[in-house]
Order: structure tokens, then sequence, then C-alpha cells
């Protein structure tokens, strides 16, 4: 069987016919917030509803990383290789330092408590941006039900530490990433739970001092939702989901398909040379090689 469907000729070039999606690892109930630590060696996921995180080895297998995690969902690295993550429980962001100490980087915005971060990313500057949608306090499936104290918006917090709001008109921010020059940022919006809300990825153009303008409507999966994407050298979009991983090129079609037998939640590139796809996909972690390679 095919595990790729091409949908433009380009595409073709982006996958290799010999190199197959091969299941990793399996046996969770929600896997999501991949992140590869090359200088480790291994991969790091969180199994949100099991409240841990794993970790998977090349050749060895996968272990519990963290447990308790605090429902970690989104995870990603710093600049100087630190491990962030995404915390429902505790409805904040944190840093996990060398020593294995953990940093609060933020857990409320104007004297009010944050929803439940659930995406993040780094940009060049050290300034650590994430997505706070409400999905981690709406249940207590992925974290606790709780009272929402603040709307549904995309922070960055400054190397300083200042935090700030950047984006507010999103009902559910998810997923987000830079282009490979930081001159766009790519948030999808996956709509409050339980509504009819618009599903879709925007596009932002990044101006002086991270400023941001523009954000029409670049995409919307089908079928499934934009729930985690990354980029790689040439600017295409590796989006989840739900029926594998959609590659989208940077103004917004839809070039071809990696096949999942699961619905996709996240993705990130690792290996060797960034040219892995790790997936992590309902109770399963899938892995296939790509003649692409992932920014950081």
């Amino acid at each position: 069987m095919s595990f790729f469907e091409v949908v433009e000729p380009v595409f073709s070039r982006f996958v290799l016919g010999n190199a197959p999606v091969k299941e990793i690892a399996t046996g969770f109930d929600w896997v999501e917030g991949p992140v590869w630590f090359g200088d480790l060696n291994c991969l790091l996921f969180s199994d949100i509803p099991n409240n841990r995180m794993m970790r998977w080895i090349p050749g060895v297998g996968t272990s519990v990383f963290r447990a308790p995690s605090n429902y970690s969902n989104g995870n990603t690295r710093d600049r100087e290789g630190r491990l962030i993550s995404c915390e429902h429980l505790t409805r904040r962001v944190t840093r996990t330092e060398r020593d294995g100490s953990i940093t609060v980087l933020a857990d409320s915005y104007q004297g009010k408590r944050l929803n439940s971060p659930n995406d993040v990313i780094v940009a060049s500057d050290g300034a650590v941006w994430f997505t706070d949608p409400h999905y981690g306090i709406a249940m207590d499936y992925e974290g606790e039900k709780s009272e929402q104290e603040l709307a549904c918006h995309v922070y960055r917090i400054d190397p300083t530490g200042e935090i700030k709001a950047v984006l507010t008109d999103f009902n559910c921010p998810n997923g987000l990433a830079f282009s490979p020059d930081e001159k766009r940022l790519y948030v999808a919006d996956t709509g409050r739970m339980h509504s009819g809300d618009a599903q879709h990825i925007r596009a932002f153009d990044v101006g002086e001092n991270w400023s941001l303008s523009g954000g029409e409507v670049l995409h919307s999966i089908k079928p499934g939702c934009a729930d985690g994407f990354r980029l790689d050298t040439d600017g295409n979009i590796w989006s989840s989901a739900a029926d594998g991983v959609h590659c989208l090129s940077p103004e917004g079609r839809l070039l071809g398909k990696i096949k999942i037998p699961q619905v996709v939640s996240n993705v990130c590139f690792g290996g060797r040379h960034r040219h892995v796809l790790f997936i992590t996909a309902s109770t399963s972690v899938y892995s296939v090689a790509l003649n692409r390679r992932g920014v950081l």
C-alpha cells in the first residue's frame, strides 16, 4: 500500500517511496506535544489523559519521562535547548532547567489565571509564544474542569519576562508556528468546544518589534482540523488532520497527505538531519523519513 497521497506533483519529491510510516509507540489515551532532543537521541511527548510525559529512544523503546506531568500538552525547546511545556492542570507555561528544576514562565495575565496553555514555540530572540484555549478546563479528561477567567488569546513572553496578549480575536487558538524567516506567523483556530465555530489556519505578517498584521484565513483542514503543525525549511506546513498529515504550500494549497490510521494531533521534525517527521495520533506515535528538513 502507499503511505502517501499526492495532490500536486511537487509533493512526490517531498516523500520517499521506500520510507514507510512506522508505528513506534502505542497504548496511550491521547498523545500530543512531540518534541525531539537530538543531543539526547530521544522524542518526548505528552499522554495527556494519563497525566504523564513519555520518552521514546530509537532501538530502546518507550518509558515514562515525567509523572505526574500536570496534564501537559504542547512542548518545545528554547534556544538553549531547555524543555518548554504547556500544562493544563496548573494552567501555566513552564521551563525545565538543566538541573531538572521547574521555572514558571506564565500562569496569569492581568491578575487572572490563564485557561489551559496548549501549544508553544520559541522565536529566534528567545521570546516564548503560546496559545491559551479553554480545552483543558472545559472538562476533567485532559485536566480539571474549572472557571474560565480569560478569553482565549495568543500570548508572547518577552525575554525580559513581560507577558502580552498579541492576538485576541480567536475563538480557541491552538497550533502555531513561524515561517523559516520569521516573517509570517501561522495560528490555527480550532473553535470552542460544542460549537459550530469555523476551524482554519490564519497567517499574520510579522513586522518590526514582532508586531503582527493581516490574519487572513490561509487554509481549512478537511477532514479534521489543524490541531498542531510544523514547517520545513522551504516554508511548507505539515499539519495534523483527521486522516493523517496534510502538507500545505506557504500559500495554503494542499500538496499531499501522509496517511495515518488514527486522528493526528501534532507533529515535529527530528532525527539525524531533522528529516524524520514524528506524528502523535490518538493512541499511538508514528514516524516517517522525508526528503525535507524541518526548521527549528
